[in-house]
């Protein structure tokens, strides 16, 4: 298939490169000179501004976005509706608020565009492992895009989640469970470094053979362990994109009960003081992803 990546940075090159291997048209669009050529040595056609690269595809276009959430996104979103046609397919891919999903709606139907939602996750490493892929989106749609997902993806990892806005919505409360994983390790870890005769990086390797609670955020924690287990250097603040904020205010709004989610958030809040569970927070995260989690 033929598609369009605006934003060609961490996240944006590694899906390029995937796609591209996977037998695509690639063509992508940044203002960073850096990123244009690498994506250009990945196999994609790059271009220095968006009307260049929506005059190149084919229609109907896909247009998938990969900009930082926000301001930035929602502009993308309003800029594509007075450029593309009808018919043409604006996906957003970046880790939004699944909230503005009924406005990007209504912005692009009104000029026949449709929109799809897709929540990832993979990080930094996902160009190399595959992606996770939850999209909120019409079954049609869906169908569509299934060659391209199947390039981007780990193995059995995309599925329709939902209609338009449930993309985004998985991926906050994935994000709101990573949050309360990786306190868990966290303060595992600094009950274990509490007991100098205990190992802790060869203690929580042992956990990543078969015990039941070896993962990939694990694995991850375990290799930044290895590359510094002392941690010198860690700070002790742990930033937060919003997603965590959101999975907790829906769950207030459903009165469902998220105490360890939610608690990983607070954790995150807290994070200024200067203690070992929140630096092993920021050093298994800066393993984890290039895209703010």
């Amino acid at each position: 298939m033929q598609i369009g990546l605006l934003g060609l940075g961490k996240m944006g090159g590694g899906m390029a490169l995937r796609l591209a291997q996977g037998g695509h048209d690639v063509l992508g669009v940044d203002l960073s000179e850096e990123s244009r050529r690498r994506a250009e040595d990945n196999g994609a056609r790059t271009f220095g501004d968006l009307r260049s690269m929506l005059a190149a595809l084919d229609g109907p276009r896909i247009v998938w976005v990969m900009l930082p959430a926000g301001r930035l996104t929602r502009e993308a979103v309003t800029t594509l509706a007075g450029l593309l046609s009808e018919g043409d397919l604006v996906i957003d891919g970046g880790n939004s608020d699944f909230r503005d999903a009924p406005g990007h709606v209504e912005t692009l139907s009104a000029r026949g565009i449709r929109f799809a939602d897709i929540g990832v996750s993979g990080g930094q490493w996902g160009w190399q492992n595959g992606y996770g892929l939850m999209v909120g989106s019409d079954e049609p749609t869906y169908r569509e895009i299934v060659p391209i997902l199947d390039s981007l993806a780990a193995e059995g990892g995309y599925s329709r989640v939902g209609d338009v806005g449930a993309g985004h919505l998985v991926k906050a409360i994935h994000n709101g469970i990573q949050y309360g994983v990786l306190q868990a390790y966290a303060e595992g870890f600094a009950l274990l470094k509490a007991h100098p005769e205990v190992d802790t990086v060869a203690a929580m390797s042992a956990w990543q053979g078969g015990s039941s609670i070896r993962s990939w955020l694990l694995e991850q924690t375990v290799e930044a362990l290895k590359e510094n287990p002392t941690l010198d250097g860690v700070g002790s603040q742990v930033s937060d994109s919003g997603m965590g904020r959101w999975t907790a205010e829906e769950a207030i709004r459903l009165a469902v009960p998220t105490p360890v989610l939610t608690a990983g958030l607070h954790a995150r809040f807290a994070s200024r003081a200067d203690d070992d569970a929140a630096k092993l927070l920021v050093a298994a995260r800066g393993r984890i992803g290039g895209q703010k989690s």
